[in-house]
């Protein structure tokens, strides 16, 4: 038998730890981790066809769509990079323009693709960057295969009708958050870096995006479900200890 405060932590901690999965896959799969603002964009007099092609069509050159993005209020995200451009329908002309939000994906060669420095010096690849945007990439997915795996052996040992299992899935969880937590660190840390070397013109503002937050809620969300699973397993076997001790005696 299990006492009632164990599975009532192990029922709180699913839910936790089923928000925090939701959460981080919508961060995952939505581009507004990173956002730009600028002034408003004129359709005529300026480069904005130019800049949208070369965004679109152009080859991948992270200098070309990093300026791309901050003129025209683009968003960035882990696998998507966006811009907003004014429409081309006759109905919508100056001064109030329809803006309208194209995207670009990263495809999975372009994630692993080295990153270099900005400067007179050619191929000087910049290993920190590199290896910063990787993890960004690869953390998100390492963290919910773990809280996968986690669930998995959840049902097992409800299955065996065991609560030892409990404490690895506690684990699981710990080092899930630990990844959640290093996804949101490496982006920051990517784009402070990237703006060290490609900065934005005047007049563009920057801010963090919604479906950052969302990954971010993620990491205390599944640390607190970790804290419940290592708990509830660790006084359960305690308990049952003391019990066994008592029936022995």
């Amino acid at each position: 038998m299990v006492d009632n405060r164990y599975a009532t932590a192990l029922v709180i901690g699913s839910v936790l730890s089923l928000l925090a999965t939701v959460y981080l896959s919508v961060a995952v799969g939505t581009q507004h981790w990173y956002q730009y603002s600028g002034p408003p964009i004129k359709q005529d007099g300026s480069n904005v066809s130019k800049l949208r092609e070369d965004f679109i069509n152009g080859e991948f050159d992270e200098k070309t769509y990093s300026e791309s993005m901050y003129v025209l209020n683009g968003t960035l995200g882990l696998w998507w990079r966006c811009i907003q451009v004014p429409s081309e329908s006759p109905w919508y002309k100056e001064p109030d323009p329809k803006l309208e939000t194209q995207c670009v994906s990263f495809t999975l060669p372009q994630q692993f693709i080295p990153k270099y420095k900005y400067d007179a010096t050619q191929n000087n690849e910049d290993l920190l960057r590199t290896y910063l945007w990787r993890s960004q990439f690869l953390l998100p997915l390492v963290s919910l295969a773990l809280v996968f795996l986690s669930g998995l052996v959840g049902v097992c040992a409800c299955l065996c009708r065991s609560f030892t299992p409990t404490f690895g899935v506690g684990v699981l969880h710990l080092l899930a958050g630990l990844c959640s937590l290093g996804t949101v660190s490496c982006f920051l840390a990517g784009v402070d870096l990237l703006h060290q070397y490609s900065k934005p013109p005047g007049g563009v503002e920057s801010s963090l995006g919604w479906s950052l937050y969302l990954a971010l809620i993620s990491f205390p969300l599944q640390m607190m479900a970790a804290a419940l699973f290592l708990w509830a397993a660790k006084s359960h076997r305690k308990n049952y200890t003391r019990i066994i001790a008592y029936r022995v005696a």
